[in-house]
């Protein structure tokens, strides 16, 4: 017999992203008279005053004021925003060779604020304001070559880039060194060297960084799993509105991991971060209302949030969108609905779509019953250890449903499944012993080799295959394959 739990997912992830550097810096300069004070305006967020000082000095042509003033047009502090304006004061500022400015000048090509996008004028100006060791500059080229955004994508240069800025104690480039460190791109994984970055940038109080930090300690990695640190560090980067951390964070107060266990508490930040559009907070949310954690439970409420991250292309939600429409929980139960979000999910890898998928194509719901589908969708979970897919492959071998039958090959898969996971919920251990009871002493002696060859292999599909097509002992099918 087949299983057919339909389990919800939820998941904490990191997505240690990398950002580019949209940083305008504030320089103390005595190069005009005033400006000191015109910073110290800035910095005291007297933007009325700043403004007024930097006007005035820039139109003495000072290029620190000019790239200053352009700032605040750019983010309207003391004055309504104004991109073009901005766009001409930092052009003032840049002809004058200012690298803050030909780096703030790049930045607007590279996102096309105010201007069309042009990569090979970021490129360009990011390049000027390099040559003069500008650690912003430094960071941001990186990330073009990180990306092969008007480049061509190369790791060795984005690292090389990185690294010198993070050297200067650039906060984005030294989570962004991080990353590749952990990532192991252009470098060997290097979990230690990634921690060190992180923690560089994180006490910068970089968002990201933080998050990423807390990621670490969260699984161990260059450092001792550690809870409550991975809390001390989420928590700040999630104060910051910084939306993974908030997910991150309300996963620990769901869990009770390195915090009292709190569903409210979780409920509030993972909105925090589904209504900045996070998907996989999207889908926590959901699960939060499926099963009456920190709110009244909602099933219509569940089903809004898993659409909103399926409708992401996030696979977990698409999953958990499947499971509603095949539970009719929300809606009416629509098996074809199910099988569509099925499919968008499997299609992605995600292993318990792919299994769910296999059920609806073996038993026919919501699409014409094809075994030879079924036993596809089994084999590609199964591949990825899902143990109710395995058992599922099992039955179908010991039915021959979409494969030759094979009550050998049927005990090796349900002994398989049964070892990973005994529990209730998989039928892998009565099956076992069911088939056991029919099978003859050659064809049990066979199925206990395939187990040997199975755990010798650790690749279960190649050994399954191999067997196939060159059974050691005569099976004969009481049935035709369907």
């Amino acid at each position: 017999m087949d299983s057919k739990p339909r389990s919800f997912v939820v998941e904490i992830n990191a997505l240690k992203v990398l950002l580019c550097a949209c940083v305008f810096s504030s320089v103390s300069l005595t190069a005009h008279a005033g400006l000191d004070e015109a910073n110290a305006a800035y910095t005291s967020k007297n933007y009325a005053v700043a403004f007024k000082e930097f006007s005035a000095l820039a139109k003495q042509g000072s290029p620190v004021a000019q790239n200053q003033l352009g700032l605040m047009y750019a983010n309207g502090q003391g004055v309504t925003t104004n991109v073009k304006e901005a766009l001409k004061l930092y052009r003032l500022a840049a002809a004058q060779g200012f690298a803050l400015a030909q780096n703030n000048l790049g930045w607007m090509f590279y996102t096309g604020r105010g201007v069309e996008q042009d990569f090979a004028l970021a490129e360009r100006w990011y390049s000027l304001a390099v040559a003069q060791g500008n650690a912003y500059a430094q960071n941001n080229l990186g990330l073009m070559y990180y990306n092969g955004h008007g480049l061509p994508q190369d790791f060795k240069e984005a690292f090389a880039l990185f690294k010198r800025a993070a050297e200067q104690g650039n906060a984005f480039a030294q989570n962004n060194l991080g990353w590749m460190y952990y990532s192991g791109q252009s470098v060997a994984i290097n979990f230690r060297e990634a921690e060190k970055w992180f923690r560089q940038s994180a006490t910068q109080g970089h968002a990201p960084a933080q998050n990423n930090l807390g990621w670490m300690y969260a699984n161990g990695q260059g450092v001792a799993q550690d809870f409550k640190l991975a809390f001390k560090w989420f928590k700040p980067a999630a104060e910051q509105g910084y939306a993974l951390a908030q997910k991150n964070l309300g996963w620990l107060y769901a869990s009770g991991k390195g915090v009292a266990q709190d569903a409210k508490e979780a409920e509030k930040w993972f909105r925090l971060s589904a209504d900045q559009g996070f998907a996989l907070a999207q889908n926590s949310l959901g699960m939060m209302y499926y099963n009456g954690q920190g709110v009244k439970r909602d099933f219509n409420e569940a089903s809004k949030w898993f659409r909103l991250a399926a409708e992401q292309g996030s696979p977990l939600g698409q999953k958990n969108l499947g499971v509603m429409y095949d539970m009719g929980h929300g809606f009416p139960q629509d098996f074809k609905q199910a099988v569509k979000w099925y499919s968008m999910s499997a299609s992605q890898g995600y292993v318990s779509a792919q299994y769910n998928l296999g059920y609806m194509y073996a038993h026919g719901q919501g699409v014409v019953q094809d075994y030879k589908e079924a036993v596809k969708w089994y084999r590609l979970a199964a591949a990825q250890s899902y143990a109710l897919a395995i058992n599922n492959l099992g039955s179908m071998y010991e039915d021959g449903q979409g494969v030759t039958q094979s009550k050998v090959m049927a005990f090796a898969l349900y002994h398989v499944s049964a070892t990973m996971s005994p529990g209730t919920d998989n039928r892998a251990t009565s099956n076992r012993a069911e088939l056991a009871a029919k099978m003859t002493p050659a064809l049990m002696d066979a199925a206990l080799l395939l187990v040997s060859e199975i755990n010798k292999s650790r690749n279960m599909l190649a050994s399954l295959d191999a067997y196939a097509s060159k059974p050691t002992v005569s099976e004969v099918p009481s049935v035709t394959v369907k």
